[in-house]
């Protein structure tokens, strides 16, 4: 028990030093500077009104974020999950392939499809008679159409697992006291998916509101906080980057406090045999056919960015100009990545760091797993709070709080230089990425038979063994799915890189805008489809789908 007690008690102080503690140390430098404790750089920030503006595009694009996301999502799982139709369980996974696209990936993707000269652009220009398209990708629409495309996904997602555990009793008791369709679905259906719809919701604020991607590539004049940090940052002011730092970091925890506040309040207890209603089989020929080629229609256009991606990629350099389709291909692309060093180093940067940091938060979550559900120390519900933390952390808070505490030579208060050395992208991909493990592996170890682990220490078996030969094994799916997540999360991470990478531990992602940037678009394609590849590949291990 003692040795439990001092573990719980290592691993909270860990934990806390990962992530609370570079918070904290940005927070105060924003009230701080060498000549001792100062208020200028917060009431420059208070006063700036484009500061203001700024974070205040932040709120309402991610507030306008959820709403379109869900606006989409939630419809799509109560079709797809509660209508029988041709082809419904292919286009069921098919709508949910958008999840695997890596957030820069899907801006460029966008960028080659819907831009003034991408492929959807060039066509309406022609069949209008013009040289030009119609549109500017640019602003807060460009951004929220982004937004819509990759984050009405979790809606999707969250949605349908709910609907599966929604008991079909409670449907046909509503439907016997005369309810309709249309009040039992907002009476009974929509409150028991109120902790599912909700997750989703606050997934995809917090998400928005760390989003750097989009606003970076589309946003043009318009000013998001993630971006304004960035900003200041490579602009030399980092009195300013802290502040909005931690404004944002504020407006984060109170979305979070607000969130947890109101799932509190309206927690809907649901008890039953937990038997979902079958899928109702469209019995008219007419509307089977209608719902399996809507079905397909929104797939194709769901996978258009995709095959854009893939067919840029193939598009030798300089030679797709004012023509409506490309006139050559080639896989010269591809064989650049593989021949010239130069171009293959940010693909195994991004592998071996995304590697490093996954099997890091592994064990993390393998640790605070068997102190929390197995040892049930004191301090369990502590650490479980550390452990989902950074998923409320937007990825410029972290990166800025990181570069901070990372920065001085102080070993008595925790702190060493590792800014511009080969640890410090590792250790923000691993603090990044804890939430998505240990939320998988913490599942899995409720899961377990608690006598398993008695049974191994009777027969003789270590502490260590007994982890290694019962625990992990067991543990296997679990592992599987939030490593494969967390793996493919920051394989293709842009947001924390953009601010801690130097040079020799340039990513793929930092590549990829490079190359966009000297015009190179077929390279930056080939880099998005071989990033998409690898995505997709680990989602295949981890979940075996």
């Amino acid at each position: 028990m003692n040795r439990g007690r001092g573990t719980g008690w290592l691993l909270a102080l860990i934990l806390a030093w990962l992530v609370v503690y570079p918070i904290a140390l940005v927070v105060i430098d924003s009230v701080k500077d060498d000549s001792g404790w100062t208020t200028q750089y917060l009431t420059a920030f208070l006063s700036d009104s484009h500061e203001w503006g700024a974070l205040w595009n932040s709120v309402w694009l991610s507030v306008a974020s959820v709403a379109l996301a869900g606006t989409i999502g939630i419809p799509l799982a109560f079709v797809f999950e509660r209508l029988e139709f041709p082809g419904r369980r292919i286009l069921g996974a098919l709508v949910a392939l958008p999840a695997v696209l890596p957030p820069l990936v899907g801006v460029i993707a966008f960028l080659f499809l819907y831009g003034e000269t991408g492929f959807v652009g060039r066509v309406v220009g022609a069949v209008m008679g013009t040289s030009q398209a119609p549109w500017r990708l640019r602003g807060w629409g460009a951004i929220l159409l982004v937004h819509a495309y990759s984050m009405y996904v979790y809606f999707y997602l969250f949605t349908r697992a709910g609907l599966a555990k929604v008991d079909s009793s409670m449907i046909e008791a509503a439907h016997s006291l005369g309810h309709s369709a249309r009040s039992t679905l907002f009476k009974v259906t929509l409150p028991l998916l109120r902790p599912q719809i909700g997750a989703a919701a606050l997934l995809t604020f917090m998400t928005a509101l760390g989003s750097f991607s989009a606003p970076y590539i589309f946003g043009g004049g318009f000013r998001v906080m993630t971006t304004q940090i960035v900003t200041s940052k490579l602009n030399g002011d980092i009195h300013a980057s802290v502040v909005e730092t931690a404004a944002l970091a504020a407006v984060a925890f109170v979305g979070l406090v607000l969130f947890r506040r109101y799932q509190g309040t309206r927690s809907v207890a649901a008890v039953g045999k937990g038997t979902p209603p079958t899928a109702r089989t469209l019995v008219q020929p007419l509307a089977r056919w209608s719902a399996t080629a809507l079905g397909w229609t929104f797939a194709v256009v769901l996978l258009l960015p995709h095959a854009t991606l893939l067919l840029v990629s193939l598009i030798p350099v300089g030679t797709w100009t004012t023509e409506l389709f490309p006139t050559e291909y080639t896989l010269g692309n591809y064989l650049a990545l593989a021949a010239e060093p130069e171009r293959l180093r940010p693909l195994v940067n991004s592998v071996w760091m995304a590697a490093i940091g996954t099997l890091g938060a592994l064990a993390l979550a393998l640790w605070a797993g068997r102190l929390v559900v197995q040892k049930r120390v004191t301090l369990r519900k502590h650490i479980e709070t550390l452990t989902s933390l950074p998923w409320a952390v937007p990825g410029t808070v972290l990166a800025i709080a990181l570069a901070t505490t990372f920065s001085v030579r102080a070993p008595w208060v925790g702190r060493w230089v590792l800014v511009g050395t080969l640890a410090i992208l590792p250790l923000a991909y691993m603090i990044r990425n804890v939430p998505i493990v240990a939320g998988s592996v913490l599942a899995g170890f409720r899961q377990l038979d608690p006598a398993l682990d008695e049974a191994a220490a009777s027969l003789g078996a270590s502490r260590w063994r007994t982890v290694l030969r019962v625990t992990v094994p067991l543990l296997r799916p679990a592992l599987l799915a939030g490593g494969a997540l967390a793996f493919a999360t920051a394989l293709g991470d842009f947001v924390t890189s953009v601010v801690l990478y130097t040079f020799d531990t340039r990513p793929i992602s930092i590549e990829i805008l490079s190359a966009l940037r000297d015009f190179d678009i077929g390279i930056a394609a080939a880099y998005g489809v071989v990033l998409m590849l690898i995505s997709a590949a680990a989602m295949v291990v981890g979940t075996r789908r």
